[in-house]
């Protein structure tokens, strides 16, 4: 092997003794080269100059350490597959990069388990072995950056330094004009991720087929049987997400072809959820969801006519948490109200979960809770929802006090649960030791929670294009200022 391709591939495995040595910055830095690499010859039109690329970068050794050391600190790390095996030690970690072939590789079965939806039924999850899980996160790698560069513009969901909230922006700038469209199609797939057609995904991926090939028909184990899969990818996998959006790439430019500027047609998509805009209802029925109908068919994808709504924006409608609707002329952006029930539930239920819990650690699972909640909707009109929703939990926090101390009285329990901070009498709290200092820990209000305009994401930009390389630089350091 040549000097020139050992450095673009990367660092021999010789080198690398110890996992906690690594300099992951001159790893990350090395594969994103590569990436950037692809994404500019793909940008270009070199579609074999980019195959030849992802060769290089499946092969390189740094690209394997950062695959394993994806599946080895991501949330399912502890989740094993059908083998039973997770990687703990670093010893485990290096030998599982060393272990990384191409040649000869076999997918093993997913282990198939169900977790529970919000409507009550069970969505199915494939959980691919480790081994399996660092080689899809490794072909991730070198599928990302052309996924990226040639997805849908308005494209949100599983595609970096993307989000929810620049979906929600984009709804915002394609409705709240007086003259803006007044027709909402709210698309629903039936059952997405589980009926991709496998005949398409291998003629229209950009990736190696034969690998794509043996994940797709790994089939599944259930309860001690195997299941073949003839379409469809699972729930579970890191690739997955990816593969799913090249699929629903395309949409977009579809609709766009028939889009005349009065009917004022606007997409917006995350992941397999996505509304259009139109001026007229008959637009969406007659011309748009016919569009959507025969591009999802071809793909082995089914629009669900039933779950599919037309609303007019007066009514409004949720769209991922998040309600949107105009009152007259002024279109609001409010957290949508099965949301804010389902979080006061939960909250509820943890405080029943935590009844004889020491009153810090009760408040340091609801802290993180309300934080998290809040920051989700700091940037919408949800002043009035955080209010609501403190005082909701203020009378569970109450109930559960009194609960806790039947026999005293309300002073009592107001004195040891509640204190004055700032302005506010009433706030929950508790006093933990700090390097032998005692400090208050209060409970934290959601209506303290500062609304910030979201700044959304331009709709070309992609952090794999080196022509925005200083835009995401600025970007980064506008967020950072507002934190």
């Amino acid at each position: 092997m040549t000097t020139a391709t050992q450095s673009l591939i990367g660092a021999s495995s010789t080198r690398v003794q110890n996992w906690n040595a690594i300099n992951w910055r001159e790893v990350e830095a090395h594969v994103q080269r590569l990436q950037l690499r692809i994404a500019k010859a793909i940008k270009s039109r070199c579609y074999g100059k980019a195959k030849s690329l992802q060769w290089l970068l499946t092969h390189s050794f740094y690209a394997k350490l950062l695959a394993v050391r994806r599946v080895t600190q991501n949330t399912g790390k502890n989740t094993p597959g059908v083998d039973r095996i997770i990687w703990n030690t670093p010893g485990q970690k290096l030998q599982a990069v060393t272990a990384m072939r191409r040649r000869g590789y076999s997918p093993q079965p997913l282990r198939r388990i169900y977790i529970p939806k919000k409507n009550g039924k069970l969505r199915p999850l494939g959980i691919p072995t480790m081994a399996d899980r660092s080689q899809q996160a490794l072909y991730l790698l070198a599928l990302e950056p052309i996924a990226d560069i040639l997805a849908d513009k308005n494209s949100y969901g599983f595609r970096p330094k993307r989000s929810t909230h620049d979906a929600i922006e984009q709804c915002f700038k394609a409705l709240a004009r007086k003259d803006a469209a007044q027709w909402v199609l709210e698309g629903d797939i039936k059952a997405c991720f589980d009926k991709i057609s496998h005949q398409w995904l291998l003629t229209n991926s950009m990736m190696d087929r034969e690998i794509l090939r043996k994940w797709l028909k790994a089939g599944y184990m259930e309860k001690d049987v195997f299941h073949n899969t003839d379409e469809g990818t699972p729930q579970g996998g890191i690739i997955s997400p990816t593969l799913a959006n090249i699929t629903l790439d395309g949409l977009e430019a579809a609709i766009g072809k028939i889009a005349r500027r009065r009917d004022k047609i606007h997409f917006i998509r995350y992941a397999d959820d996505f509304v259009v805009t139109a001026a007229s209802k008959e637009i969406l029925e007659n011309t748009v969801r016919p569009i959507i109908i025969a591009f999802l068919n071809e793909r082995g994808l089914e629009l669900s006519l039933e779950k599919t709504k037309i609303t007019h924006i007066n009514e409004g409608f949720d769209f991922l948490g998040f309600n949107v609707r105009k009152y007259g002329d002024k279109l609001l952006i409010k957290p949508a109200k099965k949301g804010i029930k389902a979080f006061l539930r939960d909250i509820q239920e943890n405080i029943k979960r935590l009844c004889s819990a020491k009153v810090d650690s009760l408040i340091r699972v609801l802290n993180q809770k309300i934080r998290g909640w809040a920051n989700y909707y700091r940037h919408c009109v949800a002043k009035k929802a955080f209010t609501h929703v403190d005082g909701h939990i203020f009378k569970f926090l109450w109930k559960w006090s009194r609960r806790r101390h039947p026999k005293k009285s309300k002073a009592w329990i107001k004195k040891k649960y509640y204190t004055q901070i700032g302005h506010r009498q009433w706030r929950f709290y508790s006093t933990v030791v700090i390097r032998k200092r005692q400090i208050i820990m209060p409970l934290i209000l959601a209506d303290s929670t500062p609304i910030r305009r979201h700044v959304k994401i331009r709709a070309e930009a992609s952090p794999f294009d080196p022509d925005y390389k200083d835009y995401f630089i600025k970007r980064s350091n506008e967020r950072n200022k507002t934190r």
